[in-house]
């Protein structure tokens, strides 16, 4: 029997029977796992040419009784046969359906399609084209993954910002530093094929069965790599240090970009600038693209031991091989304030960066290696705004109010980004923090003790500190005295959506395809990787080749 992982691209087809619900104790290997599949089955090993781990999680209800939980593809000779003398609701037929090709379109191609930004959506638009045969321009801001790491690794140190390529800004977007979480909500075929790709490029493979999976900001880098290059192998171009400044369009068609000053010819753009080009957005705006304004949230990001996590999560076993660092998510809906608090972009073992993106505007995120050993879990504990919070009427409204609250939380760092920062006890009981206790803040470009009011809104505080009581309810220790609060967090979704129709191009803008968390879209590195598919497959289906 070969224990394995299936990579599905397109065009593949098979029959197997899945299994759910197969536990494993903590000190079981695989060969468990082997033996309560054929006795499941009543078939012996010999009779079972593949087993694929279709998804392995952890079940910590029983904290002195951990279990692993698989559900497995089992391919073998006569599977319906064998499926009728078996009657277990955990047992079914899987039928691994065909993605059908995608046809190409038939209107001509008079230049080559352009894709604008490199995060994921932009990417996989662009992997996808190329695929097909369109050979894309991709134009990124920032720079390659390489010389950027260096770029924001001497603002971390010095707080030299570069505008252009950042944290935010550069290959592999806003997710190559962060915790390169792979959990989405969104039921696609596509999300298979993101991952198969990031495997191929060298992510850990893992992630195709790991129920909270995550690549890491250490790995991601190569895997980005990897990509471009074969990007460009199929005869697409890739072009850093590459800014969009302008579009031109006429009766509502796209006629073409400028790009550094240039002007070029193009039909189909791509638009997957990420949620913090903000330039970009006002330089839509004033072309009279049409959006709107949105919710998003705001807060501070939190940091705790990694080991008070790892002890509610798993009790005595917290030390066991087998569980890695553990993770959280919680939500809290505040009845009085009419808003919601949660946990987001959770670090496990991780830090607190600084993510800024423009000149005396500060913004914190969170970001783990792999490994995920740090002595810190990190998270965004932010609360729900909405256009109504916002003053005016533009649909930039969301942008500038992200922008006022930066430059409050920028001044009361001192400069040079350093962050605000303040113990969980002293912010619920609005006083300056005056020393640390156990938990040392890992903000990368340095903090002074502040108050965080300072640098929020009212209600926002308010909200925080419910949410705070709350949630200390679930994990015993989450309101502790010397827990850090860095502010603040900003970035948690686009502030904008750029409307578009069913085609997914711009409503008004026809030629412009809107895509991934910049366009507001998406939320994470799949739903933004599947979104960059769609568009791209819009534009096979209506385009030749270009000549």
């Amino acid at each position: 029997m070969i224990i394995g992982l299936l990579l599905k691209g397109y065009g593949e087809k098979s029959v197997a029977i899945r299994i759910n619900n197969i536990n494993l104790s903590l000190d079981d290997d695989l060969s468990t796992l082997e033996k309560k599949i054929c006795k499941k089955l009543n078939v012996s090993k010999e009779d079972i040419s593949r087993l694929d781990i279709i998804k392995r999680s952890i079940d910590a209800r029983k904290k002195n009784d951990i279990k692993i939980n698989f559900s497995v593809n089992v391919f073998c000779n006569k599977e319906k046969k064998l499926l009728s003398k078996i009657h277990d609701k955990d047992i079914s037929f899987e039928e691994i359906r065909e993605v059908e090709s995608i046809k190409g379109g038939t209107e001509e191609f008079k230049a080559r399609p352009v894709v604008v930004g490199f995060g994921p959506a932009g990417i996989f638009a662009a992997l996808t084209l190329a695929r097909y045969g369109y050979k894309p321009v991709v134009y990124e801001r920032g720079e390659d993954v390489d010389k950027r790491t260096e770029t924001v690794e001497k603002f971390w140190k010095n707080g030299d910002l570069n505008l252009e390529s950042n944290v935010q800004f550069g290959e592999g977007g806003a997710g190559t530093f962060s915790d390169g979480k792979l959990t989405t909500r969104i039921k696609d075929h596509r999300c298979s094929f993101v991952l198969d790709e990031l495997i191929k490029a060298g992510a850990p493979a893992e992630i195709k069965y790991e129920s909270k999976a995550h690549v890491g900001t250490d790995l991601l880098k190569g895997v980005v790599k990897n990509i471009r290059e074969e990007i460009k192998r199929l005869g697409g171009e890739v072009n850093f240090n590459s800014k969009l400044e302008k579009i031109t369009y006429k009766e509502g068609k796209l006629e073409s970009i400028a790009v550094n000053g240039k002007d070029i010819p193009c039909e189909a753009l791509v638009l997957a600038i990420g949620h913090s080009s903000r330039d970009t957005y006002e330089m839509l705006h004033k072309e009279n693209v049409s959006m709107d304004a949105k919710a998003f949230a705001i807060g501070v990001r939190i940091e705790h031991p990694q080991e008070l996590i790892n002890v509610n999560q798993y009790g005595d076993n917290h030390n066991h091989p087998k569980l890695h660092a553990a993770d959280y998510r919680l939500t809290y809906q505040s009845e009085k304030l009419k808003r919601g608090v949660y946990s987001f972009c959770m670090c496990p073992g991780g830090v607190v960066v600084a993510a800024s993106s423009e000149e005396g505007r500060l913004v914190s995120n969170g970001m783990s290696y792999h490994a995920r050993d740090l002595d810190n879990a990190n998270s965004a504990l932010v609360v729900t705004v909405s256009p109504e919070d916002f003053e005016g009427s533009s649909p930039l409204r969301g942008m500038e109010f992200q922008r006022h609250y930066e430059s409050l939380a920028f001044k009361l760092g001192g400069g040079k980004y350093k962050a605000p920062v303040q113990l969980v006890g002293d912010f619920m009981k609005d006083r300056v923090s005056t020393k640390l206790g156990e938990v040392i803040p890992s903000y990368t470009a340095g903090y002074e003790f502040r108050e965080l009011k300072q640098c929020l809104p009212d209600y926002v505080v308010e909200a925080l500190k419910e949410g705070i009581i709350n949630f200390d309810k679930k994990i015993k220790g989450y309101a502790r005295e010397d827990a850090i609060l860095t502010g603040i967090e900003t970035r948690t979704s686009a502030p904008v959506r750029l409307n578009r129709n069913a085609s997914l191009e711009s409503i008004n803008v026809c030629g412009l395809y809107p895509t991934g968390e910049g366009a507001g879209f998406a939320g994470g590195i799949i739903s933004a990787a599947v979104d960059g598919i769609k568009v791209a497959e819009h534009i096979i289906e209506k385009f030749d080749l270009p000549k």
